[in-house]
């Protein structure tokens, strides 16, 4: 009998630290997840945040050299106007 319950008594403390120690490394676990994911979206941001900004250099650009086109064609109109 003693034996019986000296084994229930075993069993029960080796589930119990096998519990714990899942238990911890589920949280270790989700705590990595965590940190990747938050590192994921701090790339996807600067990444973002450079197509952004390239994309407002070359619209300035963009207009800059339609700016040009429509100066140049004012001028031949003038001109055409002139003679």
């Amino acid at each position: 009998m003693k034996k019986a319950i000296l084994s229930a008594v075993v069993v029960a403390v080796l589930l119990v630290s096998c519990k714990e120690e899942t238990k911890d490394k589920v949280i270790d676990a989700s705590d990595a997840v965590g940190a990747e994911v938050e590192q994921a979206v701090d790339s996807a941001k600067l990444k973002a945040e450079k197509a952004v900004d390239s994309t407002k250099v070359k619209a300035a650009d963009a207009m800059k050299k339609g700016a040009d086109k429509l100066e140049a064609a004012a001028d031949k109109l003038k001109e055409s106007a002139k003679k």
